[in-house]
C-alpha cells in the first residue's frame, strides 16, 4: 500500500545525538583523542578567564568548532556557524544538542584575542602530541624541518610606498629592499616573497614545521613573516622550543638528526644544529663555488643520513594536506600573529587525522 506524504512536525525527538553518529565515524577517534588532549589544559583555561562574571562559552568548544574549520576545509567562520546550526555531526563533535542555539560568529572575534594571549594552539599541539607520546608513536631522536608559502590575505596591487621609509634597509650592507620601502595596506605584516625562481612573488608568510621521522607527525609549527633567512631561523626556534637551546645541553644530551633540503645548507645554521647536539642531515649541493657545502665528512657519512633523506619527504604531506584539502593555501586573517595561531591549530588538525589511522593498529 503506498504510504501518505504526510508532513507533520514533531514536537520532540527521543533519539539520542550520540545514536545518530555511526559508530565507524573517524570524528569518533578524533573527538576522543581531542577530549583527552583539552582535558590536559582544564588548568590552562582556568588561568585565562575570570573567576567572576557572566559564564562564556566554553574554550572547549570553540576550539572544537575551529578543528573542524579546518578538517572539513570550511572557508569562514560564518560558513563554520552555518553548518554547525543544521549538521547534526557538527554539532555533537562541538557539544551542543540539537536544540541549543548557534553562536554569533563575532564569539571568535571577541575570544581569538583571549586564545592568542593564552598560546592555546600551541598548548593544544602540545597535547595533542603528548597523547600521540603515549601511544608510542613518536621518534625521540630522528626529526625533519622544512617551510611553505602561506599566501596572504592581500593582493600585490595592495602595496604602496610607505609614508616614512627607513633610512637605512634590512638588506646586505644596509641596502633598502621592498620590504623596506613599501607596505601593503591591507596586511601590512605581509611581504612579497616567492619561494621557486620560476615562480611570481606573492603577499605571503611562512609556515614552518618539524616532524618526527617514525610517521610524519608535527611536534612543532610555527609562521612567521616571509623571508630568505626566515626558514632556518624558525628551525633553530623549533629546536629551543624542543629543549634542544645551546645553554641547555650538555655532554650527557643524547645526540638527534634533523633532516632538511638544500635551502638549509648553510654556514650558520649548520653551526647552530652542532651547539645543539643536532646531528645536521641536510641534502648538499653539486660541488660549486657559488654554494659551498658545510657538512663534515664524519656527518654525510653517519649511517642515518640516507634514511633521514628519504624520510624527510613525510613533511610534504603535512603541506599538501593543507592546501589542497583544507585552507592553509590562502589564509583568512591578516597578521603575523593571527596566522602563526592559525597554523598551529592546522598543525594539529594534520596530526589528528594521522593519529586516528595510526592509533588503533597500536
Amino acid at each position: 500500500m503506498r504510504g501518505d506524504d504526510e508532513q507533520q512536525g514533531i514536537v520532540f525527538s527521543y533519539i539520542n545525538p550520540e545514536d545518530r553518529i555511526p559508530q565507524d565515524h573517524p570524528l569518533r577517534d578524533i573527538r576522543a583523542i581531542v577530549d583527552r588532549s583539552l582535558k590536559d589544559l582544564w588548568a590552562h583555561f582556568e588561568a585565562l578567564y575570570a573567576r567572576r562574571g557572566r559564564p562564556s562559552i566554553p574554550p572547549e568548544r570553540l576550539l572544537r568548532a575551529l578543528l573542524l574549520q579546518a578538517l572539513y576545509s570550511i572557508r569562514s567562520e560564518r560558513q563554520l556557524m552555518e553548518q554547525i546550526d543544521y549538521n547534526l555531526l557538527f554539532r555533537w563533535f562541538v557539544g551542543l544538542n540539537p536544540d541549543d542555539a548557534v553562536w554569533d560568529v563575532t564569539v571568535f572575534t571577541k575570544n581569538r584575542e583571549r586564545m592568542m594571549a593564552g598560546e592555546v594552539s600551541q598548548q593544544l599541539l602540545t597535547a595533542v602530541v603528548a597523547e600521540a607520546g603515549r601511544h608510542n608513536l613518536l621518534s625521540e631522536e630522528h626529526f625533519t624541518v622544512d617551510g611553505t608559502l602561506i599566501e596572504a590575505w592581500a593582493s600585490r596591487k595592495s602595496f604602496v610606498p610607505k609614508d616614512e621609509p627607513p633610512t637605512k634597509g634590512t638588506g646586505a650592507r644596509g641596502k633598502k629592499l621592498l620590504r623596506d620601502t613599501h607596505e601593503s595596506k591591507t596586511d601590512p605584516q605581509a611581504r612579497l616573497y616567492k619561494k621557486s625562481a620560476a615562480g611570481e612573488s606573492r603577499p605571503s608568510y611562512l609556515g614552518h614545521v618539524m616532524i618526527e621521522n617514525r610517521h610524519g607527525l608535527v611536534v612543532a609549527a610555527c609562521a612567521t613573516q616571509s623571508s630568505a633567512t626566515a626558514e632556518r631561523e624558525a628551525a633553530l626556534a623549533m629546536l629551543d622550543q624542543r629543549g634542544r637551546s645551546a645553554d641547555k645541553v650538555s655532554e650527557a644530551t643524547v645526540a638527534i638528526t634533523l633532516g632538511a633540503d638544500k635551502a638549509f645548507q648553510e654556514e650558520k645554521f649548520i653551526a647552530g644544529l652542532r651547539k645543539r647536539k643536532v646531528i645536521p642531515h641536510v641534502a648538499e649541493y653539486a660541488p660549486n663555488d657559488k654554494w659551498p657545502n658545510w657538512l663534515t665528512e664524519q656527518e654525510r657519512r653517519h649511517p642515518g643520513f640516507a634514511v633521514s633523506q628519504r624520510k624527510r619527504k613525510l613533511v610534504e604531506k603535512v603541506f599538501g594536506w593543507g592546501k589542497l584539502d583544507s585552507i592553509l593555501r590562502q589564509v583568512k586573517v591578516r597578521g603575523v600573529r593571527k596566522v602563526d595561531w592559525f597554523f598551529r591549530l592546522l598543525a594539529t588538525a594534520a596530526n589528528l587525522v594521522r593519529m586516528v589511522k595510526l592509533i588503533p593498529a597500536q
